[in-house]
């Protein structure tokens, strides 16, 4: 994917629509910086109307007396602290409001586009990696919003207001003070040009850390039954000391800033001071302005120290925008089409469909297959023969290489992808319930539904037994991903959620390969009655499950081999009657 210009700019053009906060929030922050470095002139004077008294430059703007001189001092300066005050407030709300703000509205915009990007995208990376960009890499960017960009743009003000006063007061001294200016920046530069490949580095390590982690707390139940506690310490051990080396790459060059910086500022401020002091001394500088000179430098050079926390700030900032603005970037594959759709009728067609993964060979070769509207057509096969492609072809996780899936004639990509998937209701193999009440999983496909609708689904699923002997009932939590409950109470739960959704199309994807014959029965009895009257394409690899399907289709390596109802399949002695010899252990007929 090609880069599109350096981190900030696109950042800018990404948040153009915040710039009238942005400009309030920069004149803030000037406003600030500027009533923050009045105090060294309102010294400058006091000590000009002690040592000049009537000839002061209060005297000469007709303040003739030095006592009332000193009352106008401090009335200035309760007004200049006032002022430094309010605008301080201002630009700290402003600045952090829209810190909150962008990362509020960045972390939506990644979370919506990547649930937007096909199913191949997020295969192709961990969940901690991805959770690192959303979650990790937002904040990273807030934190330099909230307080870096104010620093920026204070120490900007600074030097444009004390060289101006400098060199209007005095240019010389002025020349001593600008001068390590320009090598603070370059050198600025150079740190950064060195620095953001590192913490590129850095934030890739703490993807690949958060993924480990990911991993092993949603594996933690294998992770025990294996001993495999000491492994898995080990290896978030070597990820750690990855990210650690990272990090200590990243601060050995960035701890340098400072003290370099240090030095030409002590080089500067001791220029100033002795040449300021000789000018002084020999008449050609007023004490007043001499303290002021020096009051100035401090305040125009000490701050550049801050640069190197700073430049650090801000280059972890564009490293975690980077990665940020790079998944937005990423192009959604699978878009809607023009086409909207109620309520289908149920007719699914696979229409010569060849499909492989991204690097893999063809999982379907040139398939061709229909499901009538309100019949069900089963799909079995040996493990890889390609049964779950279909499924996911027809939700339109993917796009077919060769040929077109069709419902009711649509071709898939003609159809709104909500107003596709609002007409399917999938029961899986692996069950994802939320962390959330029973009432709310079960009403998850169909919000808003009532209590009654969702104990009548909860009946049809016979799921409704067990959840009323919970000790909360339908309001139980659950914990995530429905921990607390058993496989075949989760299944249940799953299909009484297909049953909510009540769309014309239910596919049911090893619905019952991995529940006890007990479930098994239970849901064989709940899907006589929830198909009745729908389309039903059923993915099995238990064959008890399929016997009164009105079509049974046998898959091998992407293939159609046999198709037919059960007995005639039997009486064929073919692939099925194989597989139904095998799992019955029925004697094969030569």
């Amino acid at each position: 994917m090609a880069r599109r210009g350096p981190p900030l700019l696109r950042l800018l053009r990404h948040v153009r629509h915040h710039s009238r906060a942005v400009r309030v929030a920069t004149a803030y922050s000037v406003l600030n910086k500027l009533a923050d470095l009045a105090p060294p002139v309102l010294i400058g004077m006091a000590v000009d109307t002690v040592v000049a008294r009537e000839t002061s430059m209060l005297a000469r703007l007709g303040v003739v007396d030095a006592k009332v001189q000193l009352t106008v001092l401090a009335v200035l300066t309760v007004v200049v602290w006032a002022t430094e005050s309010v605008f301080e407030y201002l630009y700290a709300r402003a600045w952090r409001t829209l810190a909150q703000t962008v990362q509020h509205e960045l972390r939506l915009d990644a979370w919506a586009h990547a649930q937007r990007l096909d199913l191949t995208w997020h295969a192709e990376r961990s969940r901690g990696e991805a959770m690192s960009v959303l979650n990790d890499d937002v904040n990273q960017l807030e934190r330099f919003l909230d307080g870096g960009a104010n620093d920026l743009i204070q120490v900007t003000t600074t030097a444009l207001t004390v060289g101006s006063v400098f060199f209007i007061l005095s240019p010389g001294v002025a020349a001593w003070s600008m001068a390590p200016i320009p090598f603070i920046l370059v050198g600025s530069f150079w740190f950064q040009s060195r620095i953001a490949p590192l913490y590129a580095r850095v934030r890739a390590d703490v993807g690949r850390m958060n993924g480990i982690l990911d991993n092993t707390l949603a594996g933690q139940p294998t992770v025990r039954s294996y001993t495999g506690e000491a492994r898995e310490i080990a290896r978030l051990q070597a990820a750690s000391d990855r990210y650690r080396r990272s990090n200590t790459d990243a601060i050995r060059v960035s701890a340098a800033f400072v003290p370099i910086v240090r030095m030409f500022i002590l080089v500067a401020f001791t220029a100033t001071l002795v040449d300021g002091g000789h000018r002084t001394l020999s008449g050609e500088m007023a004490v007043g302005t001499y303290s002021l000179l020096v009051f100035l430098t401090q305040r125009l050079l000490w701050p550049l120290t801050k640069l190197g926390q700073t430049f650090d700030l801000y280059q972890r900032a564009m490293a975690s925008t980077q990665r940020i603005l790079d998944l937005l970037d990423v192009k959604v594959r699978l878009v809607d089409g023009p086409d909207t759709l109620e309520r289908a009728e149920g007719t699914v067609s696979f229409e010569g469909i060849t499909f492989a993964y991204p690097g893999r060979a063809p999982v379907l070769h040139d398939l061709h297959l229909t499901v009538p509207a309100g019949q069900t057509v089963a799909v079995v096969g040996a493990t890889g023969a390609g049964k779950s492609t279909l499924v996911r072809l027809l939700n339109r996780f993917h796009d077919p290489g060769q040929g077109q899936v069709t419902l009711d004639g649509h071709a898939l990509p003609s159809l709104k992808l909500a107003d596709l998937r609002r007409n399917i209701a999938v029961v899986d193999q692996q069950t994802f319930l939320f962390p959330g009440s029973v009432l709310e999983n079960i009403a998850y496909g169909r919000p808003g539904a009532t209590r009654d609708a969702v104990v009548q689904a909860a009946k049809a699923a016979e799921a409704h037994d067990f959840i009323a002997a919970l000790p909360a009932g339908y309001d139980t939590r659950i914990g995530e991903d429905g921990r607390n409950l058993s496989g075949g109470q989760r299944q249940r739960l799953s299909l009484a959620r297909a049953v909510l959704k009540d769309a014309p199309i239910l596919v049911l994807d090893e619905a019952t390969s991995a529940v006890d014959n007990e479930t098994e029965a239970a849901i064989q009895r709940s899907l006589a009655q929830v198909s009745r009257g729908r389309t039903t394409l059923v993915i099995a690899h238990r064959l008890s499950t399929v016997r009164h399907a009105d079509e049974i289709v046998v898959l091998d390596a992407g293939r159609i081999v046999e198709r037919g109802r059960h007995d005639a399949l039997l009486e064929n002695h073919g692939a099925y009657s194989r597989l139904w010899a095998v799992q019955t252990g029925t004697p094969i007929r030569p």
